[in-house]
């Protein structure tokens, strides 16, 4: 199965580790920590520039590298086009 994460972007579903609410979760200064080193390192990607909704971090098995995807979309919105419902807000 493969998820629609805005723009032109499709990612495997099986490949997500988590879908995460850009509002509550960058609250916390460890997730801004994790993102700011996932920027500098090179891992994320920008689906869209409209206002940031949701951030996506995807780990391809074979790959080994992760990509976090910054969406325009909502978490509930993305949870809701996952027809596998294996991801979890």
């Amino acid at each position: 199965m493969y998820l629609h994460l805005g723009g032109e972007k499709v990612v495997k579903t099986k490949d997500i580790i988590g879908i995460f609410d850009m509002d509550t979760s960058t609250v916390s200064k460890n997730t801004r920590d994790y993102l700011n080193k996932a920027e500098k390192n090179g891992e994320v990607v920008t689906v869209s520039f409209d206002l940031p909704k949701s951030f996506v971090v995807v780990c391809p098995k074979k790959q080994r590298q992760k990509t976090v995807y910054i969406s325009q979309i909502s978490p509930t919105t993305l949870n809701k086009r996952n027809l596998s419902k294996n991801i979890y807000l």
